[in-house]
């Protein structure tokens, strides 16, 4: 991958040297009315093309900001709902505890009415 890399960093660079030499014609530039400026095409093209290489990489840099506060901020949300989750969890707990306790002040499920009385009789 390296290898790849270097070709086309150096093709790229080749092709910037060739592109200079050949092009070396002067060329106005009116920037505002009444600002122009006289320069080579191909100095013209690379202080444009580094303009915007520099805007990418500020955009590159702005989106990888934003990312990372979003990120933060999801984090944080994670946070709070993991404390949520906890404290439903012991809410369960407790009514489990509660209910448990409840069933066992109920009668036996298997006992009728009918075997209720024959035991009070007998008794």
């Amino acid at each position: 991958m390296k290898q790849l890399n270097f070709l086309l960093i150096f093709s790229f660079g080749l092709a910037t040297v060739m592109f200079t030499l050949e092009n070396t014609a002067p060329t106005t530039v009116h920037f505002l009315p009444g600002l122009s400026g006289t320069l080579p095409l191909a100095a013209l093209l690379l202080l444009v093309g580094g303009i915007g290489a520099t805007a990418a990489w500020v955009f590159a840099v702005w989106t990888g900001v934003v990312r990372k506060v979003e990120a933060l901020q999801s984090q944080s949300e994670v946070a709070a709902q993991q404390v949520r989750i906890q404290e439903l969890e012991n809410d369960l707990q407790r009514y489990r505890a509660t209910v448990d306790a409840q069933l066992g002040l109920l009668p036996a499920a298997g006992q009728t009415s009918a075997d209720e009385a024959m035991t009070v009789s007998v008794s």
